[in-house]
C-alpha cells in the first residue's frame, strides 16, 4: 500500500472563508484507489509555508505521494509551481503535460495551467487545479501511470516496458 498526502493551496480556504472541496474529494478519491491518506491540510499561497510542509512530507513523514490542488494559475498569490521546483530534486515534466493535454480538450483555459511535478527523494509531488472539477479530471489522467510510478522510485520496477531477460 502506498501513503499520499492531499494538500490544498488556498488563502481563502485557510481563513475559513471558502470550504475547501478539492482536497476532500482527491482525499478520498486517493482511497479508493487503494492509497494510505496519512496527511491533509489546507495551508495559504505563501511559498515558503508550501516548501515548507512539501519538505516534511518527503523527508520526515516520507510520503509516496503528494497532490496539491490550488494555485497553479496566474494569479499574483498563485505560487505553488514555484515551491514545488524549489524542492524537487528532479522534475518530472510529462505529468503537468499530459494533465494540460487532456484539459485543453475540455478548455482552452487549461493552457493557462503552471502545475509542475517532480520527485523528491522517493516521493512524487503533483499540483493539481483548485477546482475540484478540474482537480478530478487531471488526476483521472495521472492515476493509471502511478503504480509504475512509485514501484519504480522504490526500485520494484523496470524503466522500460518490460523486463530484461535473464
Amino acid at each position: 500500500m502506498y501513503t499520499a498526502a492531499a494538500i490544498t493551496i488556498s488563502d481563502k480556504g485557510y481563513a475559513g472563508l471558502r470550504e475547501d472541496k478539492s482536497g476532500p474529494l482527491l482525499a478520498k478519491l486517493l482511497r479508493e484507489q487503494g492509497f494510505q491518506v496519512a496527511h491533509t491540510a489546507i495551508v495559504p499561497d505563501e511559498r515558503a509555508q508550501i516548501a515548507a510542509l512539501l519538505r516534511e512530507l518527503c523527508d520526515v513523514r516520507r510520503v509516496d505521494l503528494v497532490i496539491t490542488t490550488g494555485g497553479t494559475g496566474a494569479a499574483p498569490r498563485d505560487v505553488t509551481p514555484e515551491a514545488t521546483l524549489a524542492v524537487v530534486e528532479r522534475v518530472v515534466p510529462g505529468i503537468p503535460e499530459a494533465m494540460r493535454q487532456a484539459s485543453l480538450a475540455i478548455t482552452p483555459r487549461a493552457m493557462l495551467s503552471r502545475a509542475a511535478a517532480g520527485i523528491r527523494k522517493r516521493t512524487i509531488i503533483v499540483n493539481l487545479p483548485g477546482s475540484p472539477k478540474a482537480a478530478v479530471e487531471c488526476l483521472a489522467v495521472l492515476l493509471p501511470v502511478l503504480g509504475h510510478a512509485m514501484e519504480t522510485l522504490r526500485g520494484d520496477a523496470f524503466e522500460c516496458a518490460s523486463p530484461p531477460s535473464s
